[in-house]
């Protein structure tokens, strides 16, 4: 890898899935789907978790050796239990995904008290939930050495205001600014933590767009790309790069500027 890869390597590296043992939460469909497939791939013990025990069970079939654990993110206590299912069964997690999420158009012209809410209460408060089962089992394993990697998935939404994102991009932008706390806090302890920010996407949820989505990609590229960024040591892994680079840039813009290009970008 270059040096400028190097540079960028804030984690440890994760390249040799065979063997290691991953839980992705909110693994039925979508980004988590295709993700939890390339890791039975290339040779991960894959943990499946989501509400639809149906679709869980149709992975489990479709990836033999795979683990199917239902549940609901915003039931802390059904956490809590996975965990305690999940220690007596592995000795270990080399990584957890909190792929779980929520999105619908929301627009301060037809408000929503309730839709905003459902926003926080999935895309943040479980990702909070699983913190709160999952930590003390991660602490543990650095302390005995073993390392361990917690990756959230937010979206590019993240970066600043967009139209019909009212509910959506605030709760990923909270998504975003915890995965840098735990960054900061875990790192010392010898955890890799490492936050998503896919683009558009193909996925149930994206179907709902009534316009054209720019630099679409398939859920199975997503998948690829975020191994890629495990791969580099990467925390913040965003993709298609062509997309998310720009939109990242936007966020340098002063804000005069950056309102009258996405007013002019979305009309």
């Amino acid at each position: 890898m270059s040096n400028l890869d190097d540079s960028m390597s804030l984690n440890p590296k994760l390249h040799d899935w065979r063997g290691k043992t991953v839980w992705l939460v909110g693994a039925s469909t979508g980004i988590g789907r295709a993700t939890a497939a390339l890791l039975h791939k290339l040779g991960a013990t894959v943990i499946v978790s989501a509400r639809q025990q149906a679709l869980l069970e149709a992975f489990v079939r479709e990836h033999p050796g795979s683990e199917a654990l239902a549940l609901d993110v915003l039931d802390a206590s059904a956490l809590k239990a996975a965990v305690l299912q999940l220690r007596a069964r592995h000795a270990r997690l080399d990584l957890i995904v909190y792929a779980a999420g929520t999105y619908r158009p929301l627009s301060a012209l037809a408000f929503d008290r309730e839709l905003a809410q459902q926003h926080f209460d999935v895309n943040v408060g479980g990702a909070l939930n699983l913190l709160d089962a999952v930590l003390p089992w991660l602490l543990s394993q650095a302390a005995a050495g073993q390392g361990g990697h917690l990756s959230l998935i937010s979206s590019i939404a993240a970066s600043r205001g967009l139209p019909k994102a009212l509910a959506y991009g605030p709760s990923k932008a909270a998504l975003t600014h915890l995965a840098e706390v735990l960054y900061l806090d875990l790192h010392p302890q010898g955890l890799g933590v490492s936050v998503i920010h896919p683009g558009f996407v193909t996925t149930p949820l994206t179907a709902q767009n009534d316009f054209k989505m720019p630099a679409e990609i398939s859920a199975e590229t997503a998948a690829r790309a975020m191994l890629d960024g495990w791969a580099r040591g990467r925390f913040d892994i965003h993709f298609p790069r062509r997309f998310t680079g720009f939109l990242k840039l936007l966020r340098w813009l002063p804000d005069a500027l950056y309102f009258r290009f996405i007013a002019r970008a979305t009309r």
